[in-house]
């Protein structure tokens, strides 16, 4: 059991990593992004843009785990691998897969490390949404 639990400790280091990398890689962009004087339609597309490359760091990460459950035997092939890790990253939780007994305490820690990730990217959202609205001038300043 500790050694599979070292497994899913290693594979949530390693979303954690992707995770950073691509916040960082994210706030390089928006640094060459000019902030101040957003339109509407410009502020939406940067929206749209930010969204689509925190869904395709999680969809790395849940891939991630999906390799290490068939690289450990756990699950047979990688599309099955991706269904559960999507389901158990999200939290969704269907239970119409499930790991073998000695891997199961490894989905929990993925849906930890899901929540945690979401939450990162959430807190991440807020705090760009919130750098743009206030480099805008107030419409309401006297």
């Amino acid at each position: 059991m500790l050694g599979k639990l070292i497994v899913a400790c290693t594979v949530m280091a390693l979303c954690v990593t992707i995770h950073a990398i691509g916040i960082a890689g994210a706030l390089q962009g928006l640094r060459r992004t000019r902030t101040s004087a957003q339109t509407f339609w410009s502020s939406l597309l940067l929206f749209i843009g930010l969204a689509v490359w925190i869904v395709l760091l999680h969809l790395s990460e849940i891939g991630v785990w999906a390799w290490a459950y068939v690289r450990a035997g756990a699950l047979g092939d990688m599309k099955t691998a991706l269904y559960f890790s999507a389901v158990t990253y999200t939290t969704t939780g269907y239970g119409d897969i499930v790991l073998p007994v000695p891997w199961r305490l490894d989905a929990g820690v993925e849906a930890l490390t899901g929540i945690l990730m979401c939450g990162w990217s959430t807190g991440f959202f807020f705090a760009i949404v919130n750098r743009l609205y206030e480099a805008r001038p107030s419409a309401m300043a006297s």
